[in-house]
């Protein structure tokens, strides 16, 4: 049984990869500028999508062969190698001379970064009961939040240095961060009889075949991917949005827009986990209600956001969409711990990750066309429709199965 000070450590250690795991990727979207005199390919925006994209395609087909790998083997390794290899690759970015290398080591980032997510989230929910189970991963996940706040002044350190010095300082970072964990950081070992200790890894089809035939797994499937579009919709244009609706420039638009969604993300993962956790003392259903609260807050923000044309408009629904979004953010583990048993867990997410980043790239490259045909706003607004709905489904159908933690 771990003590209740090291079950609080480990969130504050995965905290600190879950920032990196953030900042690292986001940096390279903020440095294009001062990156194109070294690489001229970057100059147009096909080839610099390539990278983006790569990144997201490797990320969610590799999120289900994650989970699978942190249900099998030690998840403190799993940590260790994936923030290093990630840091490595992002150590390895300050000596590029080609976009072809570049390409490349994005592409082994989405390999290294999607290995941790499941091992990280499964291995907090293992160390934190019903009491304190989503307030540890909301705390986690501000630790997402805050690197992709910090991952956007990668341009302003490249401005006094230079971008390959950016790449350098944060891949040492990483890299001096991972011989930490390696020190400090400890597998949560689950009560477990001598004969399962002892028998053979698990046959995978098996697994799958308890995964796949649980009716409440594809029901979480359903509603976490559903809202994947807004999300990444959002996070992906929101920028343009305001810079489109309020008729100012992208420099203005980018903080104003960015820095408005992460704060109010960052108080709703906070606020979700703590309603969550005391309203499961009361009722099972607790983190339920207080995921579908969150994102039906949502629903009102997208449309305010569609159609809005002031600061006030746009701004106050921005910051109701990061909240609402944040408690539902909060929350889809601890959920799910509720319907997956302990040993499924690292599957059963990397497979959600998957489908939501999937969802990520469909949604991103149809609001592009959305964009050039003027459309951007309005299509944001329908989306809302689509949320309602999946929002509906499942808690309509939550009211009547059956809810235990495993």
């Amino acid at each position: 049984m771990a003590s209740k000070t090291y079950k609080w450590l480990v969130v504050a250690l995965l905290w600190g990869v879950a920032l990196l795991n953030y900042l690292d990727r986001q940096m390279l979207s903020t440095m294009k500028a001062s990156m194109q005199a070294s690489i001229p390919e970057l100059q147009t925006a096909a080839n610099f999508g390539y990278l983006m994209a790569i990144f997201l395609w490797i990320y969610g087909l590799m999120s289900p062969v994650a989970g699978i790998v942190a249900d099998r083997f030690n998840r403190k390794w799993i940590i260790v190698i994936s923030l290093f290899v990630w840091s490595s690759v992002t150590f390895l970015m300050g000596y590029t001379t080609s976009f072809n290398q570049l390409f490349w080591l994005r592409a082994l980032m989405g390999v290294s970064e999607a290995l941790y997510i499941p091992a990280g989230l499964s291995l907090i929910a293992d160390y934190h009961s019903d009491k304190t189970r989503s307030i540890a991963i909301g705390i986690h996940m501000t630790g997402l939040y805050v690197g992709q706040s910090l991952g956007g002044f990668g341009a302003t350190i490249a401005e006094h240095y230079s971008w390959q010095e950016t790449f350098h300082a944060f891949g040492i970072i990483g890299i001096i961060y991972a011989l930490v964990l390696l020190l400090l950081l400890k597998e949560q070992k689950m009560k477990t009889s001598k004969k399962v200790e002892n028998e053979a890894p698990r046959p995978l089809l098996k697994d799958l075949k308890v995964l796949f035939g649980n009716l409440s797994f594809w029901l979480l499937l359903f509603y976490f991917t559903i809202p994947s579009l807004s999300g990444w919709g959002i996070k992906n244009w929101l920028p343009t949005l305001f810079a489109q609706n309020l008729q100012i420039e992208m420099a203005k638009a980018g903080p104003l827009s960015t820095i408005a969604l992460a704060v109010s993300s960052l108080f709703g993962v906070l606020f979700g986990g703590v309603l969550s956790d005391k309203w499961i003392q009361k009722n099972p259903r607790g983190r339920i209600f207080t995921s579908t609260i969150g994102l039906g807050l949502t629903v009102p923000a997208l449309l305010f956001l569609g159609f809005g044309h002031s600061v006030v408009h746009l701004v106050c629904a921005a910051l109701c969409f990061g909240f609402g979004y944040g408690m539902f953010d909060a929350n889809n583990m601890p959920i799910l711990c509720q319907f997956v048993s302990a040993q499924h867990r690292g599957t059963a997410y990397g497979i959600m990750n998957m489908c939501g980043v999937f969802a990520g790239a469909f949604i991103t490259n149809l609001l592009g066309k959305s964009t050039d045909q003027g459309q951007l706003g309005y299509d944001l607004a329908i989306l809302a429709g689509f949320v309602l709905l999946a929002l509906a489904i499942f808690l309509g159908k939550m009211m009547r199965i059956r809810i235990k933690d495993f």
